[in-house]
């Protein structure tokens, strides 16, 4: 029999909702779907904050903010995968700390190619929207199939990514994959869509997580697993794009 709680995404694997059974409240959709509203406010009011850093006089300070909300977003992001009840404190304080990462990172990319920025944050959104019409009518299925599918490229990806910052520490890199080219382009853009396909995995996890009345904490778990997604679709948006502005 297929399992239901497969995914790519390590926040919301098939192990996240094992063993957690509602006491009191129980977990719903509408209440994920607000709780990722709020996750997405506190990215927003930290991201302008080293946004603003980045365009200021002493534009470096900005950079000590992002090195701090990289590792310490790290930290708190397997934090909640491990203690999963503490989701409502460490999933805003994750929000919050990848915001500042995004905020400098979109703002360095800004001054390169000015309205990227804002280019990337519309397509995330876009893709966000159509991949969840595409899962609620039934153009896209989870199946079983679909799902080891897009595990298998997540973490082809993964170990790739992984690979390349090794080298990297040895001055080696990869220009055609980095580069502007087609192959360039062609790979974000893979990575792109992969990164949209796990969107569907995330929905499907948090109805069945609804439907198995799962505890009320763990609505803020799947929304912190949905922010994972986005954030991860954003960046990979926000570098296809830089690539075509190169060409």
């Amino acid at each position: 029999m297929p399992n239901p709680f497969r995914t790519a995404n390590p926040a919301l694997s098939e192990k996240a909702f094992q063993g957690q059974v509602a006491i009191g409240e129980a977990m719903t959709v509408q209440g994920t779907v607000n709780k990722t509203g709020l996750l997405l406010l506190c990215v927003v009011a930290t991201s302008a904050w080293t946004w603003g850093l980045s365009y200021s006089p002493n534009p470096d300070e900005a950079t000590l903010w992002m090195v701090g909300g990289l590792f310490g977003g790290l930290i708190t992001a397997f934090v909640t995968i491990f203690k999963k009840t503490w989701a409502p404190f460490t999933a805003p304080l994750y929000a919050l700390l990848e915001g500042l990462v995004l905020g400098g990172i979109s703002a360095t990319f800004e001054k390169s190619y000015h309205g990227i920025a804002f280019q990337a944050i519309g397509l995330t959104f876009g893709v966000l929207f159509v991949m969840l019409l595409a899962y609620k009518t039934g153009v896209i299925r989870a199946t079983q199939g679909f799902k080891l599918g897009v595990i298998a490229a997540t973490g082809g990806i993964a170990v790739f990514y992984l690979a390349e910052m090794v080298l990297g520490f040895f001055h080696v890199n990869v220009p055609a994959i980095n580069g502007s080219g087609a192959i360039g382009i062609g790979f974000s853009l893979f990575v792109v869509v992969i990164a949209a396909l796990n969107l569907v995995l995330d929905f499907d996890m948090i109805e069945t997580g609804a439907r198995m009345n799962a505890p009320k904490y763990m609505e803020w778990y799947g929304a912190f697993g949905l922010m994972v997604t986005l954030i991860w679709l954003y960046l990979e948006i926000l570098r296809l794009l830089a690539k075509s502005r190169r060409r």
